[in-house]
């Protein structure tokens, strides 16, 4: 083995790294986020949770570049930070009644639905799909339309401008979410059918569907 593949071995197998501590915060700030919003109902803490969270999510991609900090963990972490706050935050309104509860079944349901590949991915070796840039438009939508509703929920002028923009936010989210998921299932049909699919991660990649559909940082 060279130097240099050694040196990208021990780069992808760090686990203190700005970046992972970044996506560990994200995590932690979750059940922080339930019992503000739900317990507390301290919208406007809330409100700051949700900006620094997706604040975050967008600096840890940078500072993975930037530092050359980039890392297996982190490839795992990230999209998890996301996936979790994509399925949490729409329960949380539901309870609270800022969204209807047909918008949360489809948004969780979407993510079940992807699931239910796992198995056939990994009959066939497969352990991700080729990521779909479109998906991390989706992405990047729903995290925007929620703290933008929450704002909505101010009894003030800010709160009336905020809550049409955050529902347009929204609908645009989860219409690419749907269309993300026929263009998953699409890719999955031609892997069934021609045993791989192009670009598709092979055994030894991190251990989810999609490979990577966190918000996209530029």
């Amino acid at each position: 083995m060279s130097g240099e593949e050694s040196a990208g071995d021990r780069a992808g197998e760090r686990v203190v790294t700005v970046p992972n501590a970044l996506s560990v915060l994200r995590l932690a700030l979750v059940p922080v986020f339930l019992y503000v919003l739900l317990v507390a109902k301290a919208d406007g803490w809330a409100i700051v949770i949700l900006l620094a969270s997706g604040f975050s999510d967008w600096l840890d991609g940078k500072l993975a570049r930037l530092l050359d900090q980039s890392s297996s963990l982190g490839a795992l972490l990230d999209p998890l930070a996301d996936r979790i706050y994509i399925v949490v935050i729409p329960l949380a309104f539901g309870v609270r009644g800022f969204i209807p509860w047909w918008i949360i079944a489809v948004i969780v349901a979407r993510d079940l639905l992807l699931a239910l590949q796992v198995p056939l991915l990994r009959k066939r070796g497969v352990v991700a799909l080729p990521t779909l840039y479109v998906g991390k438009a989706a992405t990047f939508a729903l995290m925007s339309a929620f703290p933008w509703i929450l704002i909505g929920q101010l009894d003030s002028w800010l709160g009336r401008a905020a809550l049409p923009f955050g529902w347009a936010l929204l609908i645009w989210g989860v219409a690419l979410y749907l269309w993300t998921l026929a263009l998953y299932w699409y890719q999955m049909v031609l892997l069934m059918r021609a045993g791989k699919t192009p670009g598709a991660h092979n055994r030894g990649a991190p251990d989810t569907v999609i490979a990577d559909e966190g918000m996209a940082s530029g």
